[in-house]
């Protein structure tokens, strides 16, 4: 069977349509590789692409959307709710099929060098690729986000895995890195009030004492005036999509807030979902191997 890895860069642009669909025009241009999905959102003024490929092929992708984001997203112009600190954000090489973490982890090693030598942005490895345990969460990395990280790059703890100590001018630095399934689950609030939907995302977040695969933090969707809580589920069957679900409607009734609707962004193990369905028909006895008409199907 040949070897698939998954690539999910997260470039820092959602409104730009001309930018977006340059981008899209080189995740289709890679031979070897295939983009499955890319969604946008201005309020986040994030766009999450969703490829898959050798591992060749792979590499080869995420070095040139790196290369157009560079061209063609300035941060010093940037602003949107979600955290970011560069034009690429970040890029997970997530292994798929007969292909090992390990092999992953040598793929960022590889891409992060090459868009030091070429493009001089530099990145930190994150996740399974952590040069240190403090560098595993891409919060801790992230923090002080493009406007403080000049500075932070100064800090003795904080040099650059690759590159030197300055982030580059315009699209700042990168986050690299190996890392199993995640999926990206935000859930809207029915209130405007951005304060409630921090107060809940401090609730589930594995960081403050809530879900340890968890990370969640409240944001404000100004095109719909309304409040969110966006989250990266890092592991699904630990902590499953409808559990986080029930403790955010849970929380947000002490406020008399409904959940008005969520959102996956990007792509989702099938079985999260199939997850959630069991949770709340109440099945009994079921077996996701054997009852799923696409699994025998695949």
């Amino acid at each position: 069977m040949a070897k698939i890895v998954q690539c999910i860069p997260n470039f820092s642009e959602g409104c730009n349509a001309e930018v977006i669909d340059a981008l899209v025009q080189v995740g289709k241009s890679v031979p070897g590789v295939t983009l499955l999905d890319h969604s946008s959102d201005t309020s986040h003024n994030r766009s999450v692409f969703t490829l898959v490929g050798d591992p060749q092929g792979i590499g080869e992708a995420a070095f040139a959307l790196c290369k157009t984001a560079s061209e063609k997203i300035d941060m010093t112009k940037h602003s949107g709710e979600h955290p970011r600190m560069g034009a690429t954000d970040v890029i997970p090489f997530v292994p798929i099929r007969e292909v090992t973490v390990k092999e992953c982890v040598e793929i960022s090693k590889t891409v992060a060098k090459r868009i030091w030598d070429e493009l001089k942005i530099p990145s930190f490895l994150y996740e399974d690729s952590a040069s240190d345990p403090s560098r595993q969460n891409l919060a801790n990395i992230r923090k002080g986000q493009f406007e403080g990280m000049a500075e932070k790059l100064l800090l003795e703890e904080w040099a650059p895995d690759y590159g030197e100590r300055k982030i580059h001018p315009t699209a700042g630095i990168t986050a690299i890195g190996a890392r199993p399934p995640l999926i990206a689950f935000n859930v809207n609030l029915g209130t405007s009030d951005l304060q409630i939907a921090n107060k809940i995302a401090k609730t589930v977040r594995g960081a403050a004492g809530g879900y340890k695969h968890c990370k969640a933090i409240g944001i404000m969707l100004e095109d719909r005036n309304i409040a969110q809580v966006s989250m990266n589920m890092v592991n699904f069957e630990g902590t499953p999509l409808y559990r986080v679900f029930e403790a955010i409607r849970f929380e947000a009734a002490r406020w008399g807030v409904p959940i008005i609707g969520s959102e996956i962004i990007g792509l989702s193990p099938a079985k999260a979902l199939v997850d959630a369905a069991e949770y709340y028909l109440k099945i009994e006895n079921f077996d996701y191997h054997k009852q799923v008409l696409e699994n025998h199907l695949l």
